[in-house]
């Protein structure tokens, strides 16, 4: 068994404020015949996603190894968690935050950067989330702005081994998982689960989620010319090929996925009527870890993560189509 690294570092910044609570493992039962899954209810951070996880843990790692100083810069590309959880952590610090993202992002996303100072660069939306990554970093070097790099930084990836997997196991009955799903954007959630439970001496089987095109008809106020890496134009945040972290021959018996948009959403719908305020990336996640749970024995235990909160996406078709959701 690995041994495990040293805890996050955000109790070594008291001063700050910074702070990444621990989130509840919540067992989540969508209907009567429906197998329950275990669910790391990540939109209860204070800025609303699993992403506070990787802001805290990767500023406060170059705080204390003096690579950010009261008054600099941070910069960013991503289409809405990242920055608005960087946004965040940068106003504890006393940090500049700038966010790059494409434009056409939900409204909402780009108004929470800003209600935390952050200072928000709309990229062509052409150019979806590459042309921000692009613009991202020409104008970091002309600012000498510390940039996270989300999509390739293993900080990114222990944040999860360190907070998402140890918690999680902690607090499951038994201490131990038989499976555990997340789809894959950075990459670092499954990343780090995956870490985490090598540090525990757990094997548990992987599953990734991917969303595919369903027929839904066309999605003018979505996300389709924005994430240009998407693999659905629907689901935001679970991009094709940007990560530097995954790595499907890093896990053992790994096995994809793929979910309909059209059920990424319908199941999003039905665990906010079930009482978790959650976005499409949680509906994904959840919709794979159900086909996940029935395709093992009775009674094995699914870990999954609900990503983020529902306000980011009041504008988006997952509201403004809303049609009332049975069972």
């Amino acid at each position: 068994m690995q041994a495990a690294p040293s805890s996050p570092c955000v109790a070594d910044l008291p001063e700050q404020g910074v702070c990444v609570p621990v989130t509840p493992l919540v067992p989540v039962r969508l209907g009567p015949d429906e197998p329950t899954l275990w669910c790391k209810a990540e939109y209860m951070h204070p800025s609303g996603s699993t992403k506070d996880r990787i802001a805290a843990h990767i500023l406060c790692k170059a705080w204390r190894e003096g690579r950010l100083r009261p008054g600099g810069w941070v910069a960013e590309a991503s289409s809405g968690s990242t920055s608005i959880a960087m946004a965040m952590v940068c106003a504890r610090l006393g940090l500049r935050f700038a966010a790059f993202m494409p434009e056409g992002v939900s409204q909402e996303r780009a108004w929470m950067i800003r209600g935390h100072g952050g200072q928000v660069n709309l990229t062509p939306r052409g150019e979806g989330i590459v042309g921000a990554l692009r613009a991202c970093r020409d104008w970091a070097r002309t600012h000498e702005a510390f940039e996270p790099r989300q999509f390739e930084n293993p900080e990114n990836a222990q944040a999860h081994r360190l907070g998402t997997m140890r918690e999680a196991l902690r607090q499951v009955p038994g201490g131990r998982f038989d499976a555990y799903v997340s789809g894959v954007g950075t990459g670092g959630t499954l990343v780090g689960m995956r870490l985490g439970l090598m540090d525990a001496g757990v094997r548990a089987r992987p599953f990734a989620a991917r969303p595919v095109a369903g027929s839904g008809g066309a999605c003018g106020d979505c996300f389709a010319a924005v994430e240009q890496c998407s693999f659905s134009a629907r689901i935001p945040g679970v991009l094709d090929g940007m990560s530097h972290l995954y790595r499907p021959e890093d896990f053992e018996s790994l096995q994809v996925i793929e979910v309909s948009d059209e059920e990424a959403l319908r199941t999003t719908r039905r665990l906010i009527q079930a009482g978790h305020p959650v976005g499409p990336s949680s509906g994904l996640n959840v919709a794979a870890a159900l086909q996940a749970a029935r395709s093992l024995p009775a009674g094995s235990l699914v870990l999954t993560v609900l990503c983020d909160r529902m306000e980011r996406y009041f504008s988006t078709e997952l509201f403004t189509r809303w049609a009332p959701v049975a069972g």
